[in-house]
């Protein structure tokens, strides 16, 4: 997904936010803001054309007569209250259809306003309790549509302190937020664009001495260390263990990079009783004497994932410094030196919004474990016989599956994140990619890939388009996960690919391959795969094709399932 121009749409002066994200958050993109108060026929008007997001922030006072009433200590009409919150929705639910994506910051009240005090959540009299239902309806209504994302106005409130609100900002330029509010916004409203673009971070490399616990392993052995107990220090290193293992929930992973010494280090995350992270947490770890830097950079080309996927985290500014000049492009913040603050830290990191979360995100970790005991039964296959039998031993087995409505959150995130095996790196949200799969002459086909490891998921999709008069075939997309290459994957999917042009009748199949900085694994695999490679005279751009007539065999270790 390209940078998208963003419209504002609001009903108070929302300059400052749309100047903010311009000029200081996200400089360069275009902004465009409708004039404030008319937010009803700027959603009726739309967005100039279908590439744009947006951002609809209102006040509950103006989006509901019923609720401006109950403010003033009217006897609440909550019904009428909620129709109208709805009612808004509905017009903001059909106005994102024609955009990329929509923001949509919920209601909230001044924090200086306390209604009925001890009543004010109180049903059918209090103001917060009335505010609090308006907000479920607007987010379960805005919740069907897939490219609406509605955030948290209160926790920027609460963030900013004193200076987030200002009734005379209100007063003087029609705007109740003050610099603060606007900035924590800003910040949200950027993390979910890089979210939706498909660079939310993906991995988190860690130190282990003085970050996952207190002490030095190597000193002290894992008796030694400060972990979990009745010592505050201790406690606060646990709870930074577990908030760790929630990210895994979401579908981060957890990766090691320490000067220690690998048994040892093994044994404290084995043995300690207070570890909340076990070894079968971790995706990958490098535990050694090395340079850190050329440590992060073997254990990422281990797992398959560039450097723009990872944060690294470390208790040593030496260190941080290190990996942040060594390795462009990982994430490396500042890092907090009290124990107790880490949990903060983390959670305080908008590195890892993503536009969903799928059961394949959910069930990541198991993913990645099974794959390091992939690894490891590679790496004891040794010469290329072997590996042959490796493969043969692998029971590999490839699911195709029709794009539905089941499977189009996780197959737009392999769109949005896939760069090293794809063929066109077209990035489409979930909605443009059924958009374009429903086209009369398009087909899009989802593959999942199991072994006798584990299940890895929806890792494969091509995409083809056919031509009106049948002859000609087109493969548009072609995308495979790093974790799942070398199986023999790729090749399925070109045989799935070819036997879908014959069933249509076209006589070739053509794919056009845009080389970019990250996808060269793929131009490798097609200039070995067979296809007859044509001349290209455009920069960066290469065709490949085959003929139908002719078989393309897939592997004999791949079981096919259709």
């Amino acid at each position: 997904m390209s940078q998208s121009p963003i419209l504002f749409i609001a009903d108070f002066n929302i300059d400052t936010l749309a100047l903010h994200i311009a000029n200081s958050t996200m400089p360069g993109i275009v902004t465009r803001v409708a004039p404030y108060g008319a937010v009803v026929p700027a959603l009726a008007a739309g967005t100039p054309e279908r590439e744009w997001m947006s951002v609809v922030w209102t006040r509950p006072e103006s989006a509901s007569a019923a609720f401006q009433a109950a403010l003033e200590f009217a006897e609440p009409d909550t019904d009428r209250a909620l129709d109208e919150a709805r009612a808004l929705a509905h017009a903001i639910a059909r106005f994102a259809r024609g955009t990329r994506a929509t923001f949509v910051p919920n209601w909230t009240l001044s924090p200086w306003y306390r209604g009925y005090g001890p009543l004010d959540l109180r049903p059918g009299l209090g103001v917060a309790g009335l505010l609090a239902r308006m907000n479920l309806v607007l987010a379960e209504t805005l919740a069907a549509q897939s490219n609406v994302f509605v955030l948290d106005t209160a926790r920027w409130i609460a963030a900013a302190g004193p200076r987030g609100w200002s009734d005379k900002l209100w007063y003087a330029a029609k705007s109740p937020f003050g610099l603060p509010v606007i900035e924590q916004a800003a910040a949200d409203i950027a993390a979910a664009i890089e979210g939706l673009a498909g660079r939310a971070r993906r991995l988190v490399i860690l130190d282990l001495d003085d970050v996952l616990w207190g002490g030095v392993v190597g000193e002290t052995g894992w008796q030694g260390l400060n972990l979990g107990g009745h010592d505050a220090n201790g406690e606060a290193y646990a709870d930074f263990q577990r908030a760790l293992r929630g990210l895994t929930r979401r579908g981060i992973q957890l990766a090691i990079v320490s000067k220690n010494d690998e048994a040892v280090a093994l044994e404290a995350i084995d043995r300690h009783p207070e570890m909340q992270l076990r070894r079968a947490d971790f995706a990958a770890w490098r535990i050694n004497w090395d340079d850190k830097a050329q440590s992060v950079v073997a254990l990422l080309a281990d797992i398959g994932l560039g450097a723009e996927s990872a944060v690294f985290i470390d208790d040593s500014a030496i260190e941080r410094a290190r990996v942040a000049s060594g390795v462009p492009g990982v994430l490396v913040p500042e890092w907090p030196a009290e124990p107790a603050r880490f949990r903060v830290a983390l959670a305080s990191l908008r590195c890892f919004d993503t536009p969903v979360v799928t059961a394949d995100d959910r069930a990541r970790s198991a993913m990645y474990v099974a794959e390091r005991s992939r690894r490891e039964s590679l790496t004891a296959a040794g010469d290329p016989g072997d590996i042959a039998a490796w493969r043969q031993s692998l029971d590999v087995v490839v699911a195709v599956e029709p794009l539905s409505a089941a499977n189009l959150d996780r197959a737009a995130q392999l769109f949005n994140k896939t760069n090293q095996m794809n063929l066109a790196t077209r990035r489409l949200s979930a909605a443009e990619l059924m958009d374009w799969a429903s086209a009369a002459h398009h087909a899009i086909l989802t593959f999942r890939v199991t072994d006798r490891f584990g299940d890895s998921g929806l890792t494969g999709i091509i995409g083809m388009e056919f031509g009106a008069n049948g002859r000609h075939a087109r493969l548009t997309d072609f995308l495979i996960s790093c974790r799942v290459m070398g199986r023999g994957v790729e090749e399925t999917l070109l045989h799935v690919a070819i036997e879908h042009a014959r069933a249509s009748g076209a006589s070739a199949l053509a794919a056009g391959l845009r080389t970019t900085a990250r996808n060269a694994p793929c131009l490798e695999f097609f200039r070995r795969s067979g296809f007859r490679t044509a001349p290209d005279t455009r920069d960066g751009c290469h065709t490949f094709t085959w003929d139908v007539v002719q078989l393309y065999e897939r592997p004999r270790w791949v079981t096919l399932r259709t």
